[in-house]
């Protein structure tokens, strides 16, 4: 059960975690390259920096949020699905538009880091702070998306914490395979099926928003008698029919349902709104994701007008 709950953590930990190692052994190669070795100092402070941050935004983030929840005590039923239904939201656009934005930018990954650090090195005052930076930002990044995800997504913190640190253990040591010990890694492969599986994660993170978001408003109709009833029918607020109620049958709290919760987005109780959006994101996301994966150069040209 813990590992079927941690794998989420682990897979979107892994896959952005071996982004952000990607980053670093190019950074680290290039300095050794051109024998500026004596700069990794700065680049290790960047990971240590990216990794601190992300720490503390999580951190504040429950933090603010149990704040807000004792500060309304009245209002705590409202409150959790909302804020789940905003992080949520958030999560959802940050994890899309970096599946495909990455895609796309792969090809162009290692020329555009040589190229911002060939111009760094060459001005000595300013070349640890645009290495730090550099590697800050990229860990940084991958970072917050990962706390956005496990903050919103996952409901066993002892899970999320076992799933992370085996994703950020497993990105290390893909990192050393690839620029310490010289192992052959099909990255292009590796990046394909971890998109594959970050699409259908992020896919259930669709029907989560959407099961918060109807809870909140099953809520609020029930706190404003004045606004009437706000729900469309009595299963739900916004889902519409239930289409399926497989909970004494498969659950999703159990195994093998987490799994196939975890894995494909499968609910024990479906709405009609859910599949609608589930099916709606991955024909959207997932056909932008899978035209990134082909390179500009391959893609068919439009016959010229002469």
């Amino acid at each position: 059960m813990l590992l079927s709950a941690g794998l989420p953590a682990f897979f979107v930990t892994l896959r952005e975690g071996v982004e952000a190692a990607l980053v670093v052994g190019i950074v680290l190669a290039c300095l050794n390259k051109a024998q500026q070795s004596y700069l990794n100092r700065w680049v290790y402070a960047g990971i240590g920096a990216g990794l601190l941050g992300s720490a503390l935004i999580g951190i504040i983030l429950n933090t603010a949020v149990a704040q807000f929840q004792q500060g309304l005590p009245g209002l705590e039923a409202l409150i959790e699905p909302l804020f789940d239904s905003l992080f949520g939201a958030i999560a959802i656009i940050m994890l899309s538009w970096m599946l495909v934005w990455m895609t796309r930018q792969a090809s162009a990954l290692k020329t555009n880091i040589e190229g911002t650090l060939s111009a760094a090195l060459t001005d000595a005052v300013g070349a640890e702070w645009t290495l730090f930076s550099l590697i800050c930002i990229a860990v940084l990044r991958e970072g917050i998306e990962t706390v956005l995800f496990i903050f919103t997504s996952v409901q066993d913190s002892g899970a999320a914490l076992v799933g992370a640190m085996g994703g950020l253990v497993g990105a290390t040591l893909i990192g050393l395979a690839l620029f310490k010990w010289g192992i052959r890694i099909n990255l292009r492969r590796f990046f394909q099926v971890m998109g594959i599986l970050l699409l259908l994660i992020i896919g259930g993170l669709v029907i989560s928003f959407f099961h918060n978001l109807d809870e909140a408003f099953s809520v609020f109709s029930s706190l404003s008698p004045t606004m009437g009833d706000l729900c469309i029918s009595q299963q739900s607020c916004l889902l519409g029919p239930l289409l399926w109620d497989a909970h004494g049958v498969l659950p999703d709290k159990g195994f093998p349902g987490v799994l196939l919760k975890t894995l494909l987005g499968y609910r024990d109780r479906m709405y009609a709104g859910q599949l609608l959006a589930y099916g709606l994101f991955l024909t959207v996301v997932g056909g932008a994701y899978f035209r990134s994966l082909t390179p500009p150069s391959l893609k068919p040209q439009e016959p010229s007008v002469s």
